[in-house]
């Protein structure tokens, strides 16, 4: 940890808290989908190290496959105005789909991913949130998965970046609110 020991306010969540919660995940989601198997559709970059531990933690025949979306600037992506700057590499029409976000804030960047994805016909479109912000949802959202309720500070670790870095932390941490000033 010395490397983020000068950015880091507190640990939020530890290390064997996540590999719990993941297992927890895991396990639930190969029951719900021990029947079909399920792909996995990562939304990049924050979700790139909970979609591998996920792979390790489901026990049903899983695929998996990235997407990446990005806004057109601060404005637009209050508005939810996004792109896709990586689309899947597989075709998910009649196949049961799990959407793996990092963190839902607002929940209109989602919301337009799964407006994408509908249009391609799943057979069944399913969220999973490892953090979830509700407080500050502005669409209605079918999250059927949630990590961690969390508050609304800037969180680092487990994927979630500051400066595209610390993305590599295997806990999730504030960051010291001097460094956001």
């Amino acid at each position: 940890m010395n490397f983020a020991s000068d950015v880091i306010d507190k640990v939020l969540i530890s290390e064997q808290d996540i590999q719990t919660r993941i297992r927890e995940l895991g396990s639930q989601i190969s029951h719900d989908y021990r029947m079909t198997g399920v792909h996995l559709v990562g939304v990049l970059k924050g979700s790139v190290p909970l979609v591998a531990d996920l792979l390790r933690a489901i026990h049903v025949p899983v695929t998996v496959d990235f997407l990446a979306v990005s806004g057109y600037g601060p404005a637009e992506r209050r508005r939810g105005s996004v792109r896709v700057i990586k689309d899947l590499d597989q075709n998910v029409a009649g196949r049961p789909v799990l959407v793996v976000e990092d963190v839902i804030d607002t929940g209109l960047t989602l919301s337009y991913i799964l407006r994408i994805l509908r249009a391609r016909q799943p057979a069944s479109l399913n969220v999973l949130a490892f953090l979830d912000r509700p407080g500050l949802r502005l669409v209605d959202l079918p999250i059927r998965y949630v990590g961690f309720p969390i508050p609304d500070d800037f969180l680092i670790g487990y994927g979630l970046d500051y400066q595209e870095r610390y993305r590599n932390l295997p806990f999730i941490a504030t960051l010291k609110p001097s460094l956001l000033d």
